[in-house]
């Protein structure tokens, strides 16, 4: 049975995308986030490039650790812009939580998606009303809805500082 909770959750991102209320809350989320300040250490906000504008865009993600490693999973799924915007730049992104940190994303083959996606309902009880498993699912679950969710890992990316300059990054 879905909470109230669940279903404004629903609501805010209709059809995959935030209504006006979800992004006025996300630019607030991303505010917090960035400044690191009454949050979470995994709870961050990612900086990439419009793949239309070529402005800076950001918003707020929780990163799930997995076996030593950070990702960053679209609960929204393949449709997401954040995660079209990271395609289109060949990964390379920045992300803040009080410091920056220049990255690249690498995304993961499905095949090994689904203890990550598992790991990140586990830390991000915020995405739980968007994905089509429940959270104490058995791995076999996570592995059918896969393909739906796209997951990246976190690397550090030594490249960044040259190719973003005319930024002022």
């Amino acid at each position: 049975m879905m909470a109230i909770h669940d279903h404004f959750a629903q609501w805010m991102y209709q059809h995959g995308r935030p209504n006006r209320l979800a992004r006025i809350l996300n630019r607030i989320s991303a505010l917090q986030f960035s400044s690191g300040m009454f949050a979470p250490r995994n709870w961050v906000t990612l900086e990439v490039l419009g793949r239309r504008s070529g402005k800076p865009v950001t918003f707020p993600l929780v990163v799930a650790d997995h076996l030593g490693e950070r990702y960053l999973v679209s609960m929204l799924g393949t449709t997401s812009n954040w995660v079209a915007n990271v395609r289109a730049d060949g990964g390379h992104a920045v992300i803040h939580h009080g410091t920056r940190e220049k990255i690249l994303l690498k995304e993961v083959d499905v095949g090994a998606r689904a203890p990550i996606l598992r790991r990140y309902l586990a830390v991000a009880p915020g995405a739980r009303p968007h994905m089509a498993v429940d959270r104490r699912a058995p791995l076999c679950d996570f592995e059918r809805v896969a393909a739906q969710y796209p997951v990246f890992r976190v690397t550090h990316d030594p490249s960044l500082p040259a190719k973003l300059s005319h930024c002022g990054w």
